[in-house]
């Protein structure tokens, strides 16, 4: 199973604890892909993945498995060369546009499951992963809120969330469509850029069930849990956001235990590997 995370390296905590849940649930190989990037912008700098940062995250996958494998890709270059222009001043930070670049590759495999690293595995996702994607350039899931405000079609709920894409990199580099999404976003400035050039520009997407990225709260049949920011409207109506790698509030705030056996793995390889993490 071929995995791709991107980021610079304020990701390390979100895929490690991804990678661990994985781990727990997927009874096959698995193969990392990191992309990641060294830039400034905006006054703050974005600092790429270390190679000590991916020993890491080999070490503990290849105690699982020797089998699994993971691979570290500094796309900098490549990303100064098609810069996003229009939106290098909006809120997104750069690392997220890096999905946007996995054509530019050469050893990217033609089947990927790209995730955010604020997304858990709860679930063997190895069907999911495994359908069948002739024609299809993606599959993803409604955006929980998007997809009411963002739409090709008044009738037609069809904005996906991009935390979690299964990819056909075959078909997309045969319909150009990540170069595509580089180009608008490159021109035009948008809410959430990477994510609504792919839902404006691609023309074979494919809708999963809501189980395969859930934005909202746990279910019995969630197979990934992606922990974004939400409203609540009680005692007042407010955002709330907390991450996987905030042990404590997850316990505190969400009242959630689910991942105790993966968290419990998470801080105890943090404190081991500290100097790097």
């Amino acid at each position: 199973m071929n995995i791709l995370y991107c980021g610079d390296r304020n990701i390390r905590d979100g895929v490690l604890i991804s990678i661990l849940s994985l781990i727990e649930k997927v009874h096959e190989p698995l193969h990392v892909y990191l992309l990641t990037l060294d830039l400034e912008n905006q006054g703050k700098h974005y600092k790429k993945l270390t190679e000590q940062d991916t020993a890491v995250f080999e070490e503990v996958l290849k105690k699982a498995d020797e089998k699994n494998t993971v691979k570290t890709y500094d796309l900098t270059e490549e990303f100064i060369r098609e810069l996003p222009k229009a939106n290098m001043q909006t809120r997104f930070t750069p690392g997220c546009m890096l999905r946007l670049y996995a054509d530019k590759v050469k050893d990217i495999p033609d089947r990927l499951l790209y995730l955010d690293n604020d997304v858990i595995c709860r679930q063997d996702c190895s069907d999911y992963y495994h359908q069948n994607l002739d024609g299809c350039e993606l599959v993803g899931t409604l955006d929980y809120y998007g997809s009411w405000f963002f739409r090709k079609k008044l009738r037609n709920r069809d904005y996906l969330n991009s935390g979690v894409l299964l990819l056909n990199m075959k078909e997309i580099k045969k319909t150009g469509l990540f170069q595509k999404c580089r180009d608008m976003c490159r021109d035009t400035e948008m809410f959430m850029p990477d994510q609504s050039a792919i839902n404006k520009l691609a023309v074979s997407k494919r809708i999963a069930p809501r189980r395969f990225n859930e934005q909202r709260r746990l279910k019995d049949n969630t197979v990934f849990q992606h922990f974004t920011t939400s409203f609540r409207f009680f005692p007042w109506v407010h955002t709330l956001t907390v991450k996987p790698w905030d042990v404590d509030r997850m316990h505190e705030v969400l009242n959630l235990h689910e991942y105790d056996t993966v968290l419990n793995q998470y801080e105890e390889i943090r404190t081991q590997f500290q100097p790097t993490l």
